[in-house]
């Protein structure tokens, strides 16, 4: 029986949660809670794309048009809902979405909230490109927001969260200050690159409507009550150390009405708190600890 060896990673040094340095948000808070919306365009009947029923389903007619309800539908209910509560959030935005769907950035851009970028189109991975093609990825999609949004985007997550072995590198060199793609823990953290440290902000795949709903399956109750208990026990344990707590949500899955009023109901538990916690996005989350941690 052959043993295979340990292959460590050399992005980010190991860190104990206890033993770090005591910090707050603004104001004196304890936890930011953080919405982090993903709004994504697919190919027609190629590439990559989740299905409503099936793990392996090929891409078809029916699932290519259940995704794409999304942004003809669930993104502007999950909007509506977001400022009924008063809420700003953060988009992870295909830059193919300025073609496809001109009005959902006009929306955010009216709301004033963050766009982070996520590639052209989650038809794509970067995992499955080389050095240079990943380089002409990002640089299209950051030129694409540059352009539409007024300013450069601060944030990136990579489509399926897959990085090849130099995505943070090409990611610092493209300007990128901070990354949602390494779900490592509940604060920041800064990593390597070969340019100078990027910095990791928390991002959920577990309080992630996707894997949740899609992937494993479970109910809309089920991801209700894991956005609470979630909440609770966070809150209760920043107590002693300042967290962060993330909701991640695609419009094509929770965007369903049925789905909606978990997440109403969810927020409306989350917004009881409202005095207690630090609403942000990710990009403020990456702001405030970069000045209160500089990278070294």
């Amino acid at each position: 029986m052959s043993l295979i060896g340990m292959h460590p990673q050399d992005r980010y040094d190991w860190s104990a949660l206890p033993d770090r340095p005591d910090f707050q948000w603004p104001d004196g808070k304890r936890l930011a809670v953080c919405i982090c919306n993903n709004i994504e365009v697919f190919s027609y009947l190629e590439g990559m794309g989740s299905d409503s029923a099936s793990l392996s389903a090929p891409q078809t007619t029916r699932n290519y048009a259940w995704r794409d309800y999304g942004n003809r539908v669930g993104q502007w209910y999950l909007f509506d809902l977001l400022d009924e509560f008063g809420l700003k959030a953060a988009h992870n935005f295909n830059s193919l979405l300025f073609q496809q769907c001109p009005g959902i950035a006009e929306r955010i851009l009216q709301r004033g909230d963050e766009f982070v970028g996520h590639g052209r189109t989650n038809s794509e991975r970067q995992f499955d490109l080389n050095e240079e093609d990943e380089a002409a990825l990002i640089k299209e999609a950051t030129s694409q927001l540059t352009e539409m949004v007024g300013h450069a985007p601060a944030g990136w997550l990579s489509p399926w969260l897959i990085n090849t072995p130099v995505t943070l590198d090409l990611l610092k060199e493209a300007g990128y200050r901070y990354v949602l793609d390494w779900p490592a823990d509940d604060q920041p953290f800064w990593m390597k690159t070969r340019s100078g440290p990027i910095l990791s902000v928390p991002y959920s795949i577990e309080i992630n409507d996707s894997p949740s709903m899609i992937y494993r399956q479970e109910s809309s109750m089920s991801f209700e009550r894991m956005m609470i208990d979630q909440f609770d026990e966070m809150l209760h344990q920043s107590k002693k150390r300042s967290l962060v707590y993330t909701i991640v949500l695609h419009p094509f899955v929770i965007g369903q009405p049925y789905r909606l009023r978990a997440l109403r109901r969810a927020l409306t538990h989350i917004m009881d708190h409202r005095d207690d916690i630090w609403i942000s996005t990710p990009g403020e989350v990456a702001t405030h600890f970069a000045g209160l941690f500089p990278a070294e």
